[in-house]
């Protein structure tokens, strides 16, 4: 499948994984909806992007009311990329915060139900939906086990999704470590990014971090062809193996 002229809607596209996503496409000849919740965010990647062949919605996906929204501003369209991965809660157990904890099911599982039940609306049938999932779904961190735990139920919806919406195709890609801005956003992170990736491309068998150019590859492949569903593919540079 040619992805030219077709409409992607990218969840998450302001920034990271999604923004390169949404570069990808556009630069395949895809009309492409960026949906992200900051308006300023947004308008910067449209910016960056040159604003041709690109239109942004402000939205809540956590909100039915505003995915909803979403839909019914888009109209009929042809591949849904979700890569929305706010309220990330690192916690130990004896301290998880519940409400901390509600916003990351919120965020992850909550938000691709909604988006994927009205996206069944409206997408043409031909067409695709992917989301992102992760590494800690099969290698947590200590403190990463509800994010793994969110991950590892995104690979079960999508095995059924993948049966309920046929012949609608949905996927998964499952990253590993990516250096996408969210490390830079978390200042004990940033402190020691350098020193952290250089250790984790010692272990790879990839022998480097990821980049998001790597996400989008995979997220056009799994767009494009036409044989691949109810698959999750690592794109994680061997992690899941060491």
């Amino acid at each position: 499948m040619d992805i030219v002229g077709q409409t992607i809607i990218v969840v998450g596209g302001s920034s990271g994984m999604g923004l390169e996503v949404a570069r990808a496409a556009l630069a395949k000849g895809a009309e492409v909806v960026i949906v992200g919740r900051s308006q300023q965010r947004l308008a910067q990647a449209v910016e960056e992007l040159s604003g041709k062949h690109v239109r942004t919605i402000a939205a809540d996906v956590t909100s039915e009311e505003e995915v909803s929204r979403i839909f019914e501003s888009v109209g009929r369209f042809d591949h849904l990329f979700v890569s929305a991965a706010s309220n990330l809660t690192y916690q130990p157990i004896r301290e998880l915060d519940m409400e901390a904890a509600r916003k990351t099911i919120d965020a992850k599982l909550v938000a691709a139900l909604l988006l994927a039940k009205y996206a069944a609306r409206t997408i043409n049938a031909h067409g695709s939906i992917t989301f992102i999932s992760g590494i800690a779904a099969e290698r947590p961190m200590p403190a990463g086990y509800l994010v793994g735990a969110v991950n590892g139920a995104l690979f079960s919806l999508v095995y059924g999704l993948t049966v309920a919406l046929a012949p609608v195709r949905v996927n998964a890609v499952s990253p590993g470590w990516i250096d996408t801005p969210i490390w830079d956003a978390n200042s004990a992170l940033a402190a020691n990014k350098s020193a952290t990736f250089a250790q984790m491309a010692q272990r790879l068998p990839a022998g480097r971090i990821g980049q998001p150019a790597d996400i989008a590859h995979a997220a056009l492949f799994l767009m494009e062809n036409e044989f691949t569903t109810g698959t999750v593919l690592p794109v994680d540079g061997g992690h899941r193996l060491i």
